[in-house]
Formats: C-alpha cells, sequence, structure tokens
C-alpha cells in the first residue's frame, strides 16, 4: 500500500500557501475604479496603451463597427486590468483540471480497447482523475461567479454588450447564462459519475470470483467515450471558445482535446516515474514507459497538425471575423503565440524522436516538463487575449495560481493513490500487462 510521505504533503501544502498568497495579490492590485486604471496606465507608459488591444480584445471593433470613444477605451481598459487575476485563476485552473480530464480520455480508451500492456497503470490514471471533482468544483464556481458578473471574462454575458451587437444577440439562444451552467452541469456530473462509478467496479474486480465487473467497465467505458467526444467539444466552445464570442473553429474541439490528451498522458508518465523511484510499481518495465513516451510524440505532432491546420486556412482566407484572432494573439502574444508552438512540437519531436530516449526517465521527465509547460501556454493563449488584452505579462497572480493549482493537484492524486493498493489484481489482462515488452 502507498504511503504518501510527509515531504510531499508538505511541499504541496507550501505551494499552494504560496499561491494562495500570489492570487491575493493579485485581487488586492487590480484597479478598482476607472480612474485607478488610469493612474495604472499612466505609471506603467510603456506604449502599450493603445487602441488595439482595447478594441479587439472582445472582438467588439474587429468587424469595424464602431470606434471607441475615449470614455469606453477607458472603461474597457479598467475591465482588461480588473480581469487579470480572473484570467490568471481561470488559465490555471482549467489547465490543472484538463489534465485530469485527459487522463480520464486515455483511461476510457484503455478500458474500451481491452488494451493488454496498460492494467498495471490503472491505479495511477484513476489517481489523476481523483481530481476532477475539486478540479471540476472550482473551474464550476468561476463560471457562476462570471454569470453573477463578478468579472468580465466572457463579454457576452454582459446585457449591455449584448444589445448593441447583433452577432451575439443572434447567437443568445445558445450564449445565454442560464443554459450554459446548466450545460456545464451536466458535463462534469457526466464526467465525475463515470470516473467514480468505473473506480468502484475496478475495485471490485479485486476482490471478485468472476470477470462481470471487468466486462460492465468495459461496456460502460464505451459508451462513455461518445458522450465524452460530444461534451468535450461543447465544453471547448463554452468555456474556452466564447471569450471570443464573434470568432469561431470547426477545429477548435478537436485541438483542445489533442492539448489537454498529452497534458493527460505527460502527467501519467511523469508520476509514474516518480512512485518507481520511490520503490513502487515494480512490475511497471521500461516498454511501459518507452510506450507513454510514444504516445506523447505522437499526440504532440497530432496537437500540431490540428494548430496549423486552423492557424493555415484562417489565415490564407484572411477573412476579417476569423482571421482577428491570430492578428491579436502574433501581434501583442507574439512570443508565448510562437512561442508555445516549440514547446508543444519542436521540443517534444527533437526529444523523444529517438526510441531509445523514450526509456529514459529523466528523459522523458525533461520532455513532460517542457511539454506540460508550453500547454499551460497554449491555453494562456487562449484566454489572455480576450480578456486581458494587450495588458498581459505573466506577474505574481499567474505564478501564484499555478502554485496554488500544483500544489492542489499534487495533494489530491497522491491522496487518492494513497488509498487503494497500485496494482490491480484481477484483472484479465495483468499477466500480460507484467510481461509487456517492446
Amino acid at each position: 500500500m502507498y504511503t504518501v510521505s510527509n515531504r510531499l504533503k508538505i511541499g504541496a501544502i507550501i505551494l499552494m500557501a504560496l499561491g494562495l498568497l500570489g492570487i491575493g495579490f493579485g485581487f488586492l492590485a487590480a484597479p478598482s475604479s476607472i480612474e485607478e486604471s488610469k493612474a495604472m496606465m499612466a505609471s506603467h507608459d510603456d506604449g502599450h496603451g493603445d487602441s488595439h488591444g482595447a478594441e479587439t480584445a472582445h472582438g467588439e471593433t474587429d468587424a469595424g463597427e464602431h470606434a471607441m470613444t475615449p470614455a469606453e477605451h477607458d472603461e474597457h481598459v479598467f475591465h482588461q486590468l480588473s480581469n487579470k487575476p480572473w484570467a490568471a485563476l481561470y488559465v490555471a485552473a482549467f489547465f490543472f483540471f484538463m489534465i485530469a480530464l485527459g487522463v480520464l480520455a486515455f483511461y476510457a480508451i484503455q478500458r474500451a480497447a481491452q488494451a493488454g500492456w496498460s492494467p498495471l497503470l490503472f491505479r495511477v490514471m484513476e489517481g489523476i482523475t481523483s481530481y476532477l471533482v475539486p478540479g471540476g468544483i472550482i473551474v464550476f464556481v468561476i463560471l457562476v461567479m462570471s454569470v453573477l458578473h463578478m468579472n468580465h471574462l466572457f463579454v457576452w454575458m454582459d446585457a449591455e454588450v449584448v444589445a448593441e451587437d447583433a452577432l451575439l444577440q443572434g447567437k443568445a439562444g445558445y450564449l445565454n447564462p442560464t443554459f450554459f451552467l446548466i450545460r456545464a452541469a451536466i458535463f462534469l456530473g457526466g464526467w465525475i459519475a463515470y470516473r467514480e462509478y468505473s473506480r468502484k467496479l475496478s475495485l471490485a474486480q479485486d476482490e471478485s470470483d468472476d470477470n462481470s465487473n471487468f466486462k460492465l467497465n468495459f461496456r460502460i467505458s464505451a459508451a462513455f467515450l461518445v458522450f465524452y467526444l460530444i461534451s468535450e467539444s461543447i465544453m471547448s466552445w463554452d468555456w474556452i471558445m466564447s471569450v471570443d464570442p464573434h470568432w469561431f473553429s470547426t477545429l477548435f474541439g478537436w485541438y483542445i482535446f489533442a492539448s489537454m490528451f498529452v497534458s493527460g498522458i505527460t502527467v501519467i508518465a511523469m508520476v509514474t516515474i516518480y512512485l518507481k523511484s520511490k520503490g513502487h510499481l515494480e512490475e511497471v518495465n521500461d516498454s511501459h514507459i518507452h510506450d507513454l513516451a510514444k504516445f506523447m510524440f505522437g499526440i504532440s505532432i497530432f496537437w500540431t497538425y490540428l494548430w496549423f491546420s486552423q492557424f493555415m486556412l484562417i489565415w490564407y482566407a484572411n477573412i476579417p471575423e476569423e482571421v482577428t484572432y491570430y492578428v491579436t494573439r502574433i501581434e501583442d502574444y507574439n512570443l508565448p503565440f510562437f512561442g508555445m508552438v516549440a514547446m508543444n512540437f519542436l521540443f517534444p519531436v527533437l526529444l523523444l524522436m529517438n526510441s531509445d530516449y523514450k526509456r529514459l526517465n529523466w528523459f522523458v521527465v525533461m520532455a513532460g516538463v517542457v511539454i506540460l509547460a508550453g500547454h499551460y501556454m497554449d491555453i494562456f493563449n487562449a484566454i489572455m487575449p480576450a480578456t486581458v488584452g494587450d495588458q498581459w505579462f505573466i506577474g505574481i497572480p499567474e505564478i501564484g495560481a499555478v502554485l496554488f493549482f500544483a500544489g492542489l493537484f499534487l495533494f489530491w492524486i497522491f491522496r487518492a493513490l494513497a488509498s487503494a493498493p497500485l496494482q490491480p489484481k484481477r484483472n484479465p489482462f495483468i499477466e500480460e500487462s507484467r510481461h509487456f515488452h517492446y
């Protein structure tokens, strides 16, 4: 039975404490009035206070509807600066939640495919997916706060903006706060219900004298994947794409899925390597790590294919309401935008192309750190331009939010790992997994 070390517990708690301080500082430093935001802009006049970021941050004038008056510009900049701690919190909250959601998809695929190589890793996956409960609750609370107008992350929730925007009025049947929260509750309920029931069947199989629990887990996993593919796509439209309500992409659901999928697999590999370094999971061998690293390599290329397909088609067509999404990011987020492409494609390809390197634990961990940082920047680039415009920088709120959720994530998943034996006993494919060699 795995026991969480006191050092790990203390480390996670310290991360959460430091993170809370950073988050608190971000909210305290945010302006409370338009006059205060104007004073902040005057004291930090670095050439980024022009109208570009203000006019395109929420797509309000990107199609040429009207130019902002000085008063409208000041109010918009105030909303951007007020959004900064909220956006930092939301990016980190969603990023760590999507890791658990990506692991859930990988776990369901292994169950539905009746894979023979991976049963030794099932407890690791189940431990990571336990974060769906606290992570999902936190994300839902942030969404509720948005509906209650405690922030301006989603501009379409502002009735005054919708009243002057014909395009948003046309989407009001779908983009309305009540339906938005109902969808979120259904998705979270479905994901968490599958995780909890599948985990229950997995543990029951160890004590059973037949394979009925295993077979039932197979059937519900196959059915769940249908629900997952639909709900994940709609979730990506709701929670991420709708911060830019004038923009859309038919690839976006797959794009976010690829990001969460590779991030989840990366965390499975890193947690497995950590547990092995502590003397656990003795029967997990280099071939298991090699296969996880192959998935990290392959899904990174798949993510790049989706990123390039989305970017190239929109940029080449040069349709104003579509291309403005990338104009804003290239002009105001040049380094993080292209930097995350290098981190999510070039580094994984160069580090993990060699088959032998996929068996080196320290090499896989190094590649994993780069991949996770790159996909955090991917979510950062998706949320920040629409919420804070060109008023962005990675400061105390952003670092604090990452530290807090990293600490909570580590504390929660290792707590779950300690609640059951790390190795399944009666999975029908356990012997195949024990003797798996590539």
